[in-house]
């Protein structure tokens, strides 16, 4: 990815790529699927990423690894938070939150891929 690519024009590609794996299984399969298909469409349109990125906990100088992941990983700089439910609660905005707060990263967005048109199962986070 060019270094010149500022993190707005990199999460206008990365909800595009989103969209297009929406458009293309629709809603109601597993967060796993959601998770492997956006990581490889985000590979093909050249966008580095990594899943399942591990997220220790550090607390006054003791790092834990209490097994929390970070689902997409984008560009070492953006958290993509996946999933596939009914609806969205505030403890799925609550973990994408604390996991921003962990990682030192800014911007985050929580997916529902589970809704008949994605863009109403998407929220942006900044901190």
């Amino acid at each position: 990815m060019p270094p010149s690519l500022i993190v707005s024009d990199l999460a206008k590609r990365v909800l595009g790529a989103a969209i297009e794996v929406h458009r293309e299984l629709g809603p109601g399969l597993l967060e796993s699927t959601y998770e492997r298909c956006l990581a490889h469409e985000l590979s093909i349109q050249g966008i580095a990423c990594r899943t399942q990125v591990a997220l220790p906990v550090r607390y006054k100088g003791l790092e834990i690894d209490c097994g929390y992941r970070v689902d997409i990983l984008v560009d070492d700089s953006l958290i993509l938070e996946l999933k596939s439910v009914d609806r969205l609660t505030p403890v799925h905005q609550a973990q994408l939150l604390t996991y921003l707060r962990l990682a030192g990263l800014r911007q985050g967005f929580l997916i529902n891929f589970n809704v008949p048109v994605l863009k109403d199962g998407i929220r942006s986070f900044v901190l």
